[in-house]
């Protein structure tokens, strides 16, 4: 076994927590004329990498000026039932512009969406944000800013196996498997574990999350690679937990797609009906972002992992282009009767005609307004349509096939508001820190639009911290949880010995 020393810091996961945690620590550094050394360790393989990450279209609860939505908190409080961590809450409030700022100095370029036919519960004048290229666009800036940097090592196809700790709890460093299959020891004083939460590892799913959970694809591929591996290696040295562990983010996607994260946004404009065409969930609850979790956690634990949304002409005509149909790449299926459109979804053309023809016959006569719960509603239906209960009766109809695809999970590591991973008292692990999805906050429902946010806002805190107190004798409390520089066991020969993975494009070695 290999001990490859001389680090500051290890990262491990390469998605939004991760490479904002790493470039943050390095641009610190510099600025403080430190010579800290970091290395990222990835699981993956280059290009196949980062998680969720480079898949997602990374929606952001954004106002024109890149403020962040002040009414989340209340939401969160809310869906919690005042379980989640109000302090954490309002750090992110606070925090997610300084972030949405940096990555913009940093060549981000933000897509401003005025969004005119969804009601947004979101405090942003009806207004969020996204990244030009999505997510991908964001981890290839910050790889780009990754790539000048000499005391960055990327150690790919590494998998984290166990945290290092001294005889006092303190972290030393990391234990990993690289692609020869045999240990090797990465040396450093300080940690920070981004690499998501456990959606990839069915074994954890099944115990925290319950029975069927095998039966969730996962939105995109490099969620395989999440696979508990943070969690556990905390749970190992005491870390404390947040979350609820039981509760999971589902979205409902087409079920034809070619493409990662080929979400059907619109379920409330339509109805959407199981394999035996009868609906099960009221589609005009509450907003889109509101309900579009609940509606596909449905579909996986009742529906048999299968539903379809129904809509007619006027509804598709006025979201033509739209990011709340089009995100799939495939288009919808079209037909110019009831009957007609069933069979091309598989399902019977009696029963889905006889649905739409019970549904429509409950509509009540409230004016259609998509940008307010109008009212709109059906009546003597199980389960009714509470707003936009608009009649499908304009041809041709269309429809999508969907199911259920996992997207992340709610239970995690219990961090304070400086992204240091707490012990199961509370208090500070010396040199662990965490950030992402790995960390916990979320219970019972998500709030959208946030969880990148928050990745890459406490990803940045994380390595600014690290970078700050690098060096400085040890006295406070916080000092204390980062070792100083001088006590970090440092050896140049064994990095000069490694052919590593640089940013610069060299092969892997594994030693």
């Amino acid at each position: 076994m290999a001990s490859f020393k001389g680090y500051d810091l290890i990262v491990v996961g390469s998605g939004f927590a991760g490479s904002m945690a790493t470039l943050n620590f390095l641009e610190e550094c510099k600025k403080q004329k430190k010579n800290g050394r970091v290395a990222l360790v990835e699981v993956g393989k280059d290009g196949e990498r980062c998680g969720a990450s480079r898949w997602t279209m990374a929606y952001l609860r954004l106002d024109k000026n890149l403020d962040f939505d002040e009414d989340w908190v209340k939401e969160m409080r809310l869906v919690s039932n005042g379980l989640a961590d109000e302090d954490y809450c309002n750090k992110l409030c606070k925090e997610a512009p300084v972030t949405a700022k940096y990555l913009q100095e940093h060549g981000v370029k933000w897509v401003h969406h005025d969004e005119t036919n969804v009601l947004l519960e979101f405090k942003t004048d009806q207004h969020f944000v996204f990244p030009e290229g999505g997510g991908k666009a964001i981890i290839a800036k910050l790889f780009e800013h990754l790539g000048t940097y000499d005391n960055c090592d990327v150690h790919w196809e590494t998998e984290a196996i166990k945290l290092i700790t001294d005889d006092t709890g303190a972290i030393r460093g990391l234990k990993v498997r690289k692609n020869d299959g045999l240990l090797h020891d990465l040396l450093a004083p300080n940690v920070v574990l981004a690499c998501g939460g456990f959606e990839g590892n069915n074994e954890m799913l099944s115990r925290y999350v319950g029975r069927n959970t095998h039966s969730l694809p996962l939105i995109a591929p490099g969620l395989k690679y999440n696979r508990g591996a943070g969690l556990r290696m905390s749970l190992e040295v005491g870390a404390g937990t947040a979350g609820s562990f039981d509760g999971i983010h589902c979205e409902l996607v087409d079920t034809r797609a070619g493409k990662p994260d080929a979400v059907i946004w619109g379920h409330n404009y339509g109805i959407v009906v199981n394999q035996a065409c009868k609906r099960f969930y009221d589609e005009g609850k509450r907003h889109l972002f509101a309900t579009f979790e609940m509606i596909a956690l449905e579909c996986w634990k009742d529906q048999n992992q299968s539903c379809f949304f129904v809509t007619d002409q006027d509804i598709m005509t006025r979201f033509k282009g739209s990011w709340v149909y089009d995100t799939t790449d495939k288009p919808p299926e079209q037909a110019d009767t009831i009957e007609e459109l069933a069979e091309k979804m598989g399902l019977d053309p009696k029963e889905l005609k006889k649905t739409v023809d019970d549904y429509n016959a409950a509509v009540n006569d409230n004016e259609f307004d998509l940008m307010k719960l109008d009212g709109k509603a059906t009546t003597g239906l199980s389960p009714n349509k509470t707003n936009w209960a608009n009649k499908i009766v304009k041809a041709p109809f269309y429809g999508y096939p969907m199911t259920s695809n996992l997207t992340f999970t709610y239970g995690g590591v219990k961090t304070d508001l400086n992204a240091r991973v707490l012990s199961t008292n509370d208090i500070p692990i010396p040199g662990l820190w965490a950030a992402g999805e790995m960390t916990g906050l979320f219970y019972n429902e998500y709030p959208p639009a946030t969880s990148c946010l928050r990745s890459m806002t406490f990803g940045r805190l994380a390595g600014t911290e690290i970078a700050q107190y690098l060096g400085k004798k040890q006295g406070t409390a916080s000092e204390k949880a980062i070792p100083s520089e001088q006590d970090a066991v440092r050896s140049d020969s064994p990095l000069q010995d490694m052919k590593q993975h640089t940013l610069r494009g060299e092969g892997v070695t594994a030693h």
